[in-house]
């Protein structure tokens, strides 16, 4: 008991070498639990891998290639460790000849795509910038339309991974979001997705998955982070400067566009194989006795289903109204005319000198792998 009353006391006459005690040891003892939980999600992980690597495949078939594209780059730097330590043993374990590439430059991801050899599998480990580049070098090559059947993983290192948010489901824990992604490539389950062709007169096109931003709201988003120091408020902050330094905002630009057109069905990637012939005999004799009934298949061969680019136009009134508001235009091509010096726009968070631009939507261009859980919300959204 006196034990007790000393220590009480203690605590009493040094309350504030204590105060800071608590918080280092509650400050401890919460990362020491993040790293073990980290160390669980990546444990699991590779047991789920390491069943496909014990899998059996035949004397003619042989280990699935992936060539890796690598940015070390993304994520301030720490794309290297994450990978190395979350996506890498992964692949490994599940018995995948893995390629990994890693970048020394900006812009070298593209250069690399024309010298890339056939692979089972690509995967890209960056952020939007680097998956940018990688689709934009692949659809550049001579032989784009072999190429573009490649399947492509995305794991989310960099600091922005918009694309994630479309093929996985996110989650808070950076861990189990590297894992989870990876695991979806193992899984083979992949979407078609479209690409945007976006081509100036000067420059070779530009291929995009997000699209292309121009305006005022753009602008201001590129600044955002300059008041950091305001916490919630930076947003309303950069707005409210904005329209201080220039008021009214005005930008200057014409657009021509094409109606939107049916979305062609999706085809099997593999050809069925033919049924035999006494199967097609009795298939001709069944339809002629009985003839299927005539009707609409339209909806079945997703003919209803139109693709489009979206173009979001505003008139700004007030700078603190929602882009939500925004009216939409609709259209399958389109062309950008852009007057002189009208600045910088961003094509997938990339940014780029504005110039007048041909916009084409390319349906259905590229597969993605995907999470099961993802890919079964798309289709009940569809």
């Amino acid at each position: 008991m006196a034990r007790v009353v000393k220590v009480f006391r203690t605590l009493r006459n040094h309350w504030k070498k204590s105060t800071f005690a608590v918080c280092v040891l509650s400050y401890g003892g919460h990362w020491l639990y993040g790293k073990h939980c980290d160390n669980v999600l990546r444990r699991e992980a590779c047991i789920e891998a390491r069943a496909f690597g014990h899998e059996l495949i035949g004397p003619q078939e042989h280990l699935k290639k992936a060539i890796v594209i690598l940015n070390p780059a993304a994520c301030n730097g720490k794309a290297n460790r994450l990978f190395e330590k979350n996506a890498a043993p992964i692949l490994h374990l599940a018995g995948v000849e893995v390629k990994i590439v890693k970048t020394d430059y900006e812009g070298q991801a593209k250069k690399l795509m024309e010298l890339m050899d056939q692979t089972d599998m690509l995967i890209i480990a960056g952020g939007d910038g680097t998956l940018q580049e990688v689709i934009t070098g692949l659809l550049r090559r001579a032989d784009e339309e072999t190429f573009s059947k490649i399947p492509i993983g995305f794991i989310p290192l960099g600091s922005s991974n918009s694309l994630s948010q479309s093929l996985h489901l996110v989650s808070d824990n950076k861990v189990q979001h590297i894992t989870s992604a990876t695991l979806s490539i193992l899984k083979g389950e992949t979407v078609p997705l479209d690409v945007l062709q976006i081509k100036s007169e000067k420059e070779q096109p530009v291929f995009a998955l997000f699209g292309l931003r121009w305006g005022a709201f753009r602008d201001v988003a590129s600044s955002i982070s300059k008041y950091w120091y305001l916490g919630p408020l930076k947003t309303r902050a950069a707005h409210w400067f904005s329209s201080l330094k220039q008021w009214p905002q005005t930008h200057q630009a014409s657009l021509s566009y094409l109606a939107p057109v049916p979305r062609p069905p999706d085809l099997p990637t593999e050809i069925p194989p033919r049924p035999n012939l006494l199967y097609r005999i009795y298939r001709r004799l069944n339809n002629y006795w009985n003839p299927p009934i005539e009707g609409n298949l339209s909806r079945f061969l997703g003919m209803n289903d139109y693709y489009f680019i979206s173009f979001r136009t505003k008139k700004v009134l007030n700078p603190m109204e929602n882009i939500e508001d925004a009216s939409q235009i609709e259209a399958s091509a389109a062309s950008l005319n852009l007057p002189e010096g009208a600045g910088f726009y961003d094509i997938d968070n990339e940014e780029y000198e504005a110039m007048s631009v041909e916009v084409r939507l390319l349906p259905r261009k590229l597969r993605f792998f995907c999470s099961a859980e993802r890919r079964e919300q798309l289709a009940q959204a569809q």
